[in-house]
């Protein structure tokens, strides 16, 4: 085995791609957005190994709440599943610091918890050189396990070999949200086309839709943010490939098509004709949702359907009038429809070999992660006890009054388990706001268009150690464009820099990569 490299130094180089690759790292979610129906799949006990004793397993992963998990829930859980288990919880602010060490002093357990898409790219090369297990080979043997999504686990393999479980999220969750009130007010339908979607936009801004009198209203609230604010998106809506594309036989990134340049337009377009924020590129997150619930702005267009419920509540405090609803799957102007992907997973869990001594033990501890596939498991981790965590209502659940409770007992351990309610068979949630229920719909029928990153799985060095560093350079460049500060040619001249920093060799790498 190769020594060890530390992760410090590529870690501080990829820090940022954190919000790209893994927004809302603090849970994987899909109890709120799958189609599990909660009560099928293979008993926990399927995979139980011939010897009766219970295997005792130890696993470290990033805790998202402010106190360490009471064992409520892991007593439950080591009745279900044979185990005598030891979770090592630290908190996620510096859990990658914390796996750093760990790694470097060869102390990692037996199942390490990433905290994201980002700390696995950091994990590649030491997966590479051979120091964790890979479990592809295995799956097959454990029925649950077996139930993984194909497409989720290809985006996690590395040189075309899987060595990690992963943490499912909905595919493509992306989609407007939208003043429903307004729209019928003024006779507007869902956009179905990007020029519907830009007249909407006018319409919420220059025809009164509050009924004030006042012109105060404007049509898109937007934030600092390319990928999950309305950039990236709207861009999927255009026909931009996701993050890179193939053109005559090779890979190229998204801003090199004539599409992004489209987007960049229609953004432009918006913002000089007042029909979204203005100072939109310098907006937190935090800023655009107070634009829309206070009532003055009436398309919030970003990566996360399911937010139409918090956003709901919040606006209704200021507009009890108000209702709202989601929308997606808007045609490009040739006609099609397209919608951007993630990589389908939240987090992953990796077995180093330093910890995990032989077969043997690899398929006890697989055992254990197969019988967490299990209805009665995943239902117990992921919401908790029946009857004081959560109660089930027409075959949801439906979470418990006390969200303190929840959160001390259930939490810590609702953000480690392994697949989607597609394939563990764990309840969806109760979903009661009409809007909430059309988004959850809407998010089944994206992923029938949607568009996959072909990189997913791809190696590049560069990208590694300087994907942020020319990643700023494009956004810095696109911001300028819909600003009017540079023209299309100071845009070309953007991305000749970005080819000489490193952008040029970062794509003979993916194409190598890719045609392996």
């Amino acid at each position: 085995m190769k020594k060890k490299k530390p992760l410090s130094l590529a870690l501080c180089a990829v820090m940022s791609l954190t919000l790209l690759l893994s927004a809302c790292s603090g849970g994987n979610g899909t109890g709120t957005t799958s189609t599990g129906s909660g009560d099928t799949g293979s008993s926990p006990n399927a995979s139980t190994p011939k010897d009766d004793s219970p295997a005792e397993i130890t696993i470290m992963l990033p805790l998202n709440t402010p106190e360490t998990p009471t064992d409520t829930v892991k007593n439950e859980l080591e009745k279900l599943t044979n185990t005598k288990l030891t979770y090592q919880f630290f908190p996620a602010d510096t859990y990658e610091e914390k796996l750093n060490t760990a790694f470097a002093t060869g102390s990692l357990p037996q199942a390490t918890y990433l905290k994201n898409a980002t700390t696995f790219l950091l994990m590649r090369e030491a997966i590479k050189e051979g120091q964790f297990w890979e479990i592809g080979p295995y799956l097959s043997e454990f029925p649950n396990l077996n139930k993984l999504k194909p497409e989720v686990l290809d985006n996690t393999k590395v040189e075309g070999k899987l060595y990690s479980l992963y943490l499912g999220r909905p595919l493509a969750r992306q989609g407007i949200i939208y003043r429903k009130d307004w729209a019928d007010k003024l006779n507007i339908a869902p956009p179905e086309t990007t020029e519907e979607l830009f007249a909407m936009a006018k319409a919420f801004t220059e025809q009164d839709p509050d009924g004030n009198g006042q012109n105060d209203t404007t049509g898109i609230a937007d934030r600092n943010e390319l990928v999950f604010g309305a950039f990236k998106t709207v861009s999927s809506w255009f026909g931009t490939p996701n993050n890179w594309g193939e053109k005559d036989g090779k890979l190229l990134p998204e801003f090199m098509f004539p599409e992004y340049i489209d987007t960049m337009n229609f953004f432009k377009s918006l913002r000089d004709n007042g029909y979204m924020n203005q100072d939109f590129a310098a907006t937190s997150k935090t800023d655009a949702v107070n634009l829309f619930t206070s009532g003055k702005a009436g398309i919030y267009i970003g990566g996360s359907m399911p937010d139409i419920t918090t956003l709901d509540k919040d606006l209704i405090k200021n507009v009890p009038t108000a209702v709202l609803d989601a929308h997606s799957m808007v045609k490009s102007p040739d006609g099609n429809i397209h919608q951007w992907m993630i990589a389908g997973y939240n987090n992953l869990v990796l077995f180093p070999k330093t910890a995990v001594k032989d077969e043997a033990e690899l398929k006890k501890i697989l055992g254990f992660f197969d019988k967490m596939m299990t209805p009665e498991v995943a239902n117990l981790m992921f919401w908790g006890i029946e009857g004081t965590h959560y109660t089930v209502v027409d075959g949801k659940a439906k979470p418990s009054e006390d969200k303190e409770l929840t959160e001390r007992e259930v939490k810590g351990y609702k953000d480690s388990v392994i697949g989607e309610a597609e394939t563990n068979g764990m309840y969806e949630s109760l979903n009661e706001l009409p809007g909430r229920i059309h988004a959850e719909e809407l998010i089944k029928e994206n992923e029938k268009y949607g568009v996959k990153d072909p990189t997913a799985a791809l190696d590049s060095a560069t990208y590694a150690l300087k994907g942020v560093e020319l990643q700023q350079t494009i956004t810095d460049a696109t911001y300028k464009f819909i600003y009017g500060q540079i023209d299309p040619a100071g845009f070309e001249k953007e991305i000749e820099k970005w080819k000489k920093q490193g952008g040029e060799q970062m794509i003979e790498e993916f194409n190598a990569s890719y045609k392996k």
